[in-house]
């Protein structure tokens, strides 16, 4: 996040001086402060991202590749005169242990084309699905042995989820 924070502020500034370097190091080391102390983030996924970029990598080509499946789909739903479209809502369970997968999951069926998260509670999923076609298959998807694949690395690294949003609450050290 530091480096993002000090990029972006290379990138808004247009040129790399000595003078801009500075205060881009102070300004990112002050937000990065900031976000660690009040929104909950910590150095870990820094580190986390960092030593599982093909993961995050591999996540988001599948993403695409699902993106761009389901578009040819709802496609052919749409023009096809001789099919007809039954939405439906379905709800499924997960067993995630933090939110951030539940959050990367609800967001990854939202950008699929043809389905919508509607509420993500608990571990608990509500989707909207333009037809019923659509909903086979939601609740073990790829998108979910990934996400737990995350979370199994991450309580492999740091031995738990202290300090991380979880699904549930929040753990912190006593």
């Amino acid at each position: 996040m530091f480096l993002f924070t000090l990029f972006v502020w290379i990138i808004f500034n247009g040129r790399l001086t000595v003078e801009i370097m500075v205060f881009g190091l102070i300004i990112s080391a002050v937000m990065y402060w900031f976000i660690c102390k009040f929104l909950d983030y910590s150095w870990k996924i820094d580190l986390f991202a960092i030593f599982n970029i093909g993961l995050f990598v591999k996540y988001f080509g599948v993403l695409i590749a699902e993106i761009v499946k389901a578009n040819f789909s709802v496609v052919g739903m749409v023009m096809s005169s001789r099919y007809d479209i039954e939405p439906v809502i379905v709800s499924f369970t997960t067993d995630f242990k933090t939110e951030s997968a539940m959050i990367m999951l609800a967001n990854s069926i939202t950008l699929t084309p043809g389905t919508i998260t509607v509420s993500a509670e608990n571990n608990r999923f509500t989707v909207h699905c333009l037809d019923k076609s659509l909903a086979v298959g939601l609740n073990d998807s790829v998108f979910v042995d990934m996400l737990h694949r995350f979370e199994d690395k991450w309580e492999a690294r740091y031995g738990g989820f202290e300090g991380i949003r979880l699904a549930d609450k929040q753990i912190t050290k006593n």
